[in-house]
């Protein structure tokens, strides 16, 4: 079927869900935007692109559909993921990938932008940050939940919000409480218990393990060297006996000869013959590969806390050979007969996310909305992620996924930019300078008039 026709299918799919038969054409031209081959990818230069000959009257039409007209960025994302699934293979499990990603920022006034840590520029400065959820396997994955992360000095701060157009429900939460909800809305929406992979950045959150433990979902997420666990075999002492008056005790112990170890510590201990090589995905240029080792721990939990005995779960350790010292490490719940290869996969998955957004901000315009407030942020990432969905939906069912070509990676297929006119000027240039060709500079001068001193 030709692409062209494919996608009119899609956008009749999506449109569908968005509560008004006229915002079909504010849909259409903000995605076909999207997917031009245009260096920025915000509203105005998209408008003059597609309409170039009544640019202004486009531009406010789109801006209209994504920064004001109340459609559900939750029903979007459900539509595209339901165009989309068919043609993923999940037949070998699916996992829900947890990440977040920041989209550098100037000013004040945009929602949710404040001096925090950036992925993106590898520091601290000002941004915005996301965070999302996507549903993935060896062969795709692709964005079904998306949320701004709001920092506090934000979110405690009323008249910024209402200025901003943040809905008065949205609170204060981190971002691992943020994974949670978007995790615990799908699983509501009928969504399978995926296994969740995730980052250090989450991992290291022992109630966000715990949030997932109570959803029934197993996870694999990066930890930082400095978790404490009780190592194989070990465990804590047990309560304090009970005297018989008041509750029983149930807050395990430890003493100064009988404590946990930092991971790091721990992975120091190990044999070398526990590490082994492994290789988990072909590269680019070359097969991927490490030297791992996988141990069964207890997390220790907080000293000050009444900490009941946690069960067993795999610390998945990443050791390169050239390293002084251990690199990464894991935690998972998985089941105990999980093979050692089958842990370093599924921990490495998470590359895929990565790479969802560099397509989304390289090629899709993610990071090019210009607005500030809560809505149009909202509104312009989901249909980002809707452009993305259906060159996803192309590459699979065309097979093309690691074509070299590229076929169908960055644009639509077959679309081509119309020129703009001879006289159109972005808005915020300066003005033309108005035409003085019969201007006598003799003549004024011999007025006698006098500059101002």
């Amino acid at each position: 079927m030709d692409s062209m026709i494919r996608f009119d299918e899609y956008l009749a799919h999506l449109a569908a869900g968005l509560g008004h038969a006229d915002r079909e054409a504010g849909l259409r031209g903000y995605c076909s935007g999207l997917m031009l081959p245009l260096a920025r990818k915000s509203v105005e230069p998209m408008a003059a692109h597609l309409d170039p000959l009544h640019a202004s009257a486009r531009h406010q039409a789109l801006h209209h559909f994504v920064a004001k007209a109340d459609w559900s960025d939750t029903e979007l994302l459900r539509r595209v993921a339901r165009w989309v699934l068919p043609t993923v293979d999940l037949s070998a499990g699916g996992y829900w990938l947890v990440d977040d990603t920041g989209f550098p920022k100037k000013g004040r006034h945009s929602v949710g932008v404040a001096r925090q840590y950036c992925g993106v520029l590898g520091k601290q400065d000002n941004c915005q940050v996301a965070v999302s959820v996507s549903l993935a396997c060896e062969q795709a994955s692709l964005p079904v939940a998306w949320r701004l992360y709001l920092p506090r000095e934000w979110a405690e701060d009323a008249g910024r919000c209402r200025q901003a157009g943040v809905p008065e429900d949205v609170r204060f939460a981190t971002k691992p409480q943020i994974a949670l909800s978007q995790l615990r809305a799908l699983l509501e929406a009928g969504e399978p218990h995926h296994c969740v992979v995730a980052d250090a950045g989450y991992g290291v959150d022992s109630a966000f393990r715990q949030g997932l433990t109570a959803m029934g979902l197993p996870y694999v997420v990066g930890i930082t060297s400095v978790v404490r666990v009780w190592p194989p075999g070990q465990q804590p002492l047990p309560p304090k006996p009970w005297t018989g008056k008041g509750r029983p005790p149930v807050a395990t112990r430890r003493s100064p000869e009988h404590r946990p170890l930092s991971v790091k510590k721990l992975a120091q201990s190990l044999p070398p013959e526990v590490f082994t090589e492994l290789t988990w995905r072909q590269g680019t240029n070359e097969p991927l590969s490490g030297r791992f080792a996988a141990v069964r721990v207890r997390i220790a939990g907080s000293v000050s806390a009444k900490q009941r005995l946690h069960p067993q779960q795999w610390l998945l350790i990443e050791w390169p050979p050239t390293q002084a010292e251990p690199t990464r490490y894991w935690l998972s719940t998985l089941e105990e007969d999980t093979p050692l290869s089958e842990l370093v996969r599924i921990a490495h998955l998470r590359w895929r996310i990565e790479r969802d957004y560099q397509d989304l901000k390289q090629d899709l315009g993610l990071g090019h909305y210009e607005g500030r407030g809560w809505r149009g942020f909202h509104h312009h990432a989901s249909l980002s992620i809707a452009a993305y969905g259906f060159l996803l939906e192309q590459r699979l069912r065309c097979g093309a996924m690691s074509g070299p070509d590229g076929q169908g990676k960055k644009n639509l297929m077959g679309c081509t930019v119309p020129a703009l006119p001879a006289d159109y000027r972005p808005r915020g240039r300066p003005a033309r300078t108005a035409a003085r060709g019969g201007l006598d500079h003799d003549v004024a001068s011999s007025t006698g008039c006098l500059p101002d001193a």
